[in-house]
């Protein structure tokens, strides 16, 4: 483990924890944006604090839930619902809008929601492409077992077992739950990886780990991880760098400023698509 990223509280109508970019690292192979959603309750029979229309370019946005539900619509004219263990994969390239909503099932029944947001930089190459959508369900993405242990590969392979999920760039993602008292090796699945902790305390190579933090993986090398004190969720995350500099934006990514400063304008002066049956946008900020 090199360094340890801590997470910095933010409220988007609702609390979320945001791991990158981060001043320790702006990315873990493509993954650029990084974000604990919730959980959260939101007020029944309301629309309020859904997220409302918003732009993209450049990125791809990986959805994943531990619990509850979201809604997403998006310009390409797909609305899908998304539930825990499935994957929402978003291309925005040359420019997509999306909503993410509250069902109002899971508003209604106070259901708590919860889950991982994350952006994947995109090869420059592939920066402009056309925007697209893929739903993965739950039970599409493979699942290993062993003794307290389980590993759901959501992007790339581990355990002999790939994903469904395909991405512009090599890419590793995988939900790992430990059991109280079990113990998993994994080797180097790729060479630029991390930790995220979304709950428990384990242990890294002897090495406590803090709840809700990032730990930076030493370049290559396997790993232990151990639940020793309880029950421990983690998110492993990384894959191929990228070559060359991304910026970040708003809600933009980008090998080239100019661009960014391109889709700003085009959403200030409302030039990017629409999502079918939304008139709601939020506004350009400063």
């Amino acid at each position: 483990m090199t360094s340890l990223i801590r997470p910095h509280e933010k409220d988007i109508g609702f609390s979320v924890k945001r791991l990158l970019p981060a001043a320790e690292r702006q990315r873990v192979g493509p993954f650029i944006f990084l974000d604990h959603m919730g959980p959260a309750t939101f007020a029944p029979d309301s629309t309020a604090n859904d997220v409302r229309p918003h732009p993209h370019i450049g990125l791809a946005t990986v959805t994943y839930l531990f619990s509850g539900a979201m809604q997403h619509k998006d310009s390409t004219g797909v609305e899908q619902r998304i539930e825990p263990g499935a994957i929402n994969l978003m291309t925005a390239g040359r420019g997509v809008v999306h909503s993410e909503r509250i069902p109002m099932d899971i508003r209604n029944g106070q259901v708590k929601v919860e889950g991982i947001q994350t952006w994947l930089a995109l090869p420059a190459e592939a920066e402009e492409t056309e925007p697209g959508f893929q739903h993965y369900p739950a039970d599409s993405l493979p699942l290993w077992q062993d003794k307290g242990l389980s590993v759901r590969v959501l992007i790339g392979s581990a355990f002999g077992l790939t994903s469904p999920v395909r991405t512009a760039s090599p890419t590793t993602f995988l939900d790992l739950q430990l059991e109280v008292g079990a113990t998993l090796e994994l080797p180097a699945l790729a060479p630029d990886l991390a930790l995220y902790v979304a709950s428990g305390s384990p242990v890294l190579n002897g090495e406590p780990l803090p709840t809700f933090h990032v730990a930076l993986l030493d370049n290559g090398a396997a790993f232990t991880l151990t639940a020793s004190s309880g029950p421990a969720r983690l998110m492993l995350l990384g894959g191929e760098p990228l070559p060359g500099v991304r910026h970040i934006n708003w809600n933009f990514v980008s090998s080239r400023r100019e661009r960014i400063d391109q889709a700003r304008t085009d959403w200030q002066e409302d030039r990017f698509p629409k999502v079918p049956g939304e008139t709601e946008r939020i506004p350009l900020p400063r």
